[in-house]
């Protein structure tokens, strides 16, 4: 059986970043997964579902809503690892391409005051799976330790 493509990354070189880990083609549409890394695996705790599930609900909120995007988001969640987020955008896409988004959806996300989207009884699975104060923190540092002033080697997967 063919190891998929995400496996065959060194996630014992891999640090926080920007990343794309795949484009597929769906007719003749090209459909670009990006792998948005918030910590660093194997060697960092992973994030816990609650806060996890915060990011989701905020991103998705966010990216559906940016005026210049939304009409290209195709999906934002979790890995099933919790090192991260996958974004999936209709189109073909570098990981430089969207960093102004990423950007302003983790600072939406660091900023976000009230009632999380969502995240109610008749609206979520597990509503109360919440944790918007480390959703807030994890932002913030992904804000500050990698997008802000993100350089290269955290655009492109380690070798």
């Amino acid at each position: 059986m063919e190891k998929i493509a995400s496996f065959t990354i060194d996630h014992n070189k891999l640090q926080p970043g920007i990343y794309v880990s795949r484009k597929d083609h769906v007719g003749a549409e090209t459909i670009t997964t990006f792998d948005l890394r918030m910590t660093s695996p194997n060697e960092e705790p992973v994030m816990n579902t609650a806060e996890l599930h915060t990011i989701e609900h905020l991103a998705a909120t966010a990216l559906r809503n940016d005026e210049e995007w939304k009409d290209r988001i195709i999906y934002f969640g979790p890995m099933g690892c919790r090192t991260g987020c996958y974004l999936l955008l209709a189109g073909d896409y570098e990981s430089k391409d969207i960093v102004p988004l990423i950007v302003r959806t983790f600072e939406f996300i660091r900023d976000f005051k009230g009632v999380i989207p969502g995240a109610a009884a008749k609206d979520c699975g597990n509503y109360l799976d919440q944790n918007l104060g480390m959703a807030q923190y994890l932002a913030k540092r992904y804000l500050n330790k990698v997008l802000y002033e993100i350089k290269e080697d955290r655009l492109v997967y380690p070798k």
